[in-house]
């Protein structure tokens, strides 16, 4: 597995757990990245990317449900839901991430951890975001 691929795993998975408890994020980050073997790039880049989705998780909510709103956000499995924001906030928030790249990494994440139908729901919310890019980033104003 790439190296940042393993990182997103380990986000995802501190992201899932975090929707579910109140456990604090540093201390979810670490026992998930000690039992992955994060080594020390990987764990920065999947504190940088759970820390970028906590602090704008309503921004990403917002910007998820007016591009599916066939999918009220609520009713989107927690898995599913941690993954779109997982992948717009690399895409339009840090925006080092190319969109294809984005994109195709979580579709894989959905196909490792969603349903049968997380890969194309999954594809199919970020396609209609990626449509629409060029309005995002200049709605958050980068």
């Amino acid at each position: 597995m790439k190296s940042r691929s393993k990182a997103r795993v380990v986000a995802l998975q501190s992201l899932y757990e975090l929707d579910l408890t109140a456990h604090p994020l540093g201390e979810v980050l670490e026992e998930r990245a000690q039992e992955a073997e994060l080594d020390d790039s990987q764990y920065q880049f999947a504190l940088v990317l759970s820390q970028g989705v906590r602090a704008n998780t309503i921004k990403l909510d917002e910007l998820i449900a007016a591009h599916a709103p066939e999918w009220p956000l609520e009713q989107v499995a927690v898995i599913d839901r941690n993954i779109l924001r997982m992948a717009l906030w690399e895409i339009a928030f840090n925006r080092k991430t190319p969109l294809k790249v984005g994109i195709n990494e979580a579709v894989e994440l959905a196909k490792a951890f969603g349903t049968d139908s997380s890969p194309r729901f999954v594809n199919g919310v970020l396609g209609s975001l990626a449509d629409n890019m060029d309005l995002i980033i200049n709605s958050l104003g980068k």
